[in-house]
């Protein structure tokens, strides 16, 4: 029993010696690495701004964050930088924004989703765009005097239940999910007037009460018809 306690006495003396050291040792590293990193704040700040970005960056990848960082939302935001969509695509975003003076990046992730839109609903990604610029300029937040919310101005109160799969009406300024739910609108109003654009468009506009009077129709399919030039590489005026 003696020798028992003997040895798990010099156990736990050989284990706080080996944990002071350590604590010693790695208080003196890191008032090392303290001193000098504050010489080379003062001597080199470029090295410094850069070892700070990629701290932050490591920290990013693996979804890890500071208590006193600012939350990274670059993610959120709805934006794509021109380069990285096809040429076409480019063109589009870069006349969009420069005719209706908007920012190009936003434009672009908007155009990206039109022409991922045109696959599943069958409608001209030009066309998606048409509408989104007559109805609201490319402004998320328009809102009309009947109700009509977002870029393509839908009737929120009327379709409640297809943002309720985004999370409630409130999506409706969420712009992608605006556009998906307006795509969905203005294809099931085509699909009801028997596959007419023209004629769905008229409903989409504003129901039964709207007649063959407006030119909101023209106005679209000429919107159309100008970015099809740009996309084919035409170069087309921003004017009225």
């Amino acid at each position: 029993m003696h020798k028992l306690r003997v040895a798990i006495s010099t156990f736990v003396r050989d284990v706080a010696r080996g944990v002071l050291t350590l604590t010693h040792s790695g208080l003196a590293m890191l008032g090392l690495v303290l001193v000098v990193g504050l010489g080379g704040a003062v001597f080199r700040p470029d090295l410094l701004s850069q070892a700070e970005t990629s701290v932050y960056a490591f920290l990013r990848e693996r979804q890890l964050s500071l208590w006193w960082e600012p939350q990274n939302t670059a993610d959120r935001a709805t934006a794509t930088d021109l380069k990285d969509i096809p040429s076409r695509q480019a063109a589009v975003a870069a006349w969009l924004a420069k005719k209706y003076k908007v920012a190009p990046e936003p434009i672009a992730a908007l155009v990206s989703e039109a022409y991922a839109l045109s696959e599943t609903s069958r409608l001209k990604p030009h066309l998606i765009l048409a509408v989104m610029a007559i109805e609201s300029s490319f402004h998320p937040y328009v809102q009309s005097q009947a109700g009509a919310q977002g870029l393509m101005q839908v009737m929120t109160e009327i379709h409640a239940q297809k943002y309720q799969k985004y999370g409630g009406k409130l999506a409706a300024f969420d712009p992608l999910t605006n556009m998906r739910v307006g795509v969905a609108v203005l294809q099931e109003y085509i699909r009801l007037k028997g596959g007419s654009v023209e004629q769905g468009l008229l409903f989409y506009l504003g129901g039964d009460s709207i007649q063959g009077e407006t030119d909101y129709v023209a106005k679209v399919l000429a919107e159309q018809a100008r970015l099809d030039q740009v996309a084919a590489g035409i170069k087309v005026s921003t004017q009225p």
